[in-house]
């Protein structure tokens, strides 16, 4: 059977909340029997969003990532609810039952992406529901879906082979679970702008007030001797080395342009860096 996933593009997402905002207009104030009780007002982000900031200025790079409920295939919440308090739809959404989980606090500890929040007033474990009450409906979208301007919010219905065929063809990511094996259902494009570091810097050339950007220089990345990725630089001089592990080391930048030469160590490194302006 096909199932419901989540495909975010990391790129695109501009942190304007919307989709929190449509989350907190379907939710607050709304019961949705044998869905969900409403959200409260405060105190729960069932879409929330992470910011990370990359560089050194003047090249800097902020990216963000939303995060819902990843509806695991294999939901450590199912696993620590009692009396099927939580569980798996066959289209793939992971729900909560608003009776069965009350008093179970340790549903929200068992999620590995801290996704599940409290509602301390009504005693229950509460989260994302891919607005199922809307599915059921015929709409075909969740709300946060319906509202991204952008395009970072998408969802798809797929089988298990078309679903391997997309993440091949647009190299989909899942978070990190910390060795939790949960097989989450929410799958990230363009995670590297949140996961990976970066180098970015510049290339000028001249002297005195007869300055100006080198265009086209070619900039080759070493590491312990050894070529690692080459570019050119773009209109304003500049260049950027991306999808970098951190704590990496042995780094030397070569540049060349109308046939001169010159070369910066970098040493190593464990967050993004702008190893400034280079003078050629």
């Amino acid at each position: 059977m096909k199932k419901y996933c989540f495909v975010i593009d990391v790129a695109r997402c501009e942190n304007c909340n919307n989709c929190f905002l449509s989350c907190k207009d379907e939710h607050c104030g709304n019961d949705w029997p044998g869905y969900s009780l409403s959200q409260p007002l405060h105190g729960q982000r069932w879409i929330n969003i992470s910011r990370k900031e990359r560089g050194q200025f003047p090249l800097i790079d902020v990216a963000y990532l939303p995060r819902p409920c990843m509806h695991c295939d294999d939901a450590p919440c199912i696993e620590a609810a009692q009396n099927g308090a939580v569980y798996k739809r066959e289209d793939g959404i992971v729900l909560i039952d608003p009776e069965k989980a009350k008093g179970q606090k340790n549903i929200v500890e068992a999620c590995p992406y801290g996704s599940i929040w409290w509602n301390e007033e009504e005693q229950i474990p509460q989260k994302c529901t891919f607005c199922a009450h809307l599915l059921d409906q015929g709409w075909k979208l969740p709300r946060c879906v319906q509202v991204c301007p952008t395009g970072a919010l998408t969802i798809q219905k797929l089988g298990d082979a078309e679903l391997e065929k997309l993440i091949a063809s647009e190299n989909l990511e899942r978070l990190d679970s910390s060795g939790s094996g949960a097989k989450p259902r929410v799958f990230y494009k363009n995670l590297h702008r949140f996961n990976s570091c970066m180098i970015a810097g510049s290339v000028a050339t001249g002297t005195g007030d007869n300055t100006e950007c080198a265009v086209g220089a070619t900039v080759k990345l070493f590491q312990d001797g050894n070529i690692l990725l080459e570019q050119q630089t773009d209109d304003f001089g500049d260049f950027k080395f991306d999808k970098l592990d951190d704590n990496i080391g042995g780094l030397e930048i070569e540049i060349l342009f109308d046939g001169k030469s010159v070369r910066k160590e970098i040493g190593s490194f464990d967050q993004s860096i702008f190893p400034g302006t280079i003078w050629i």
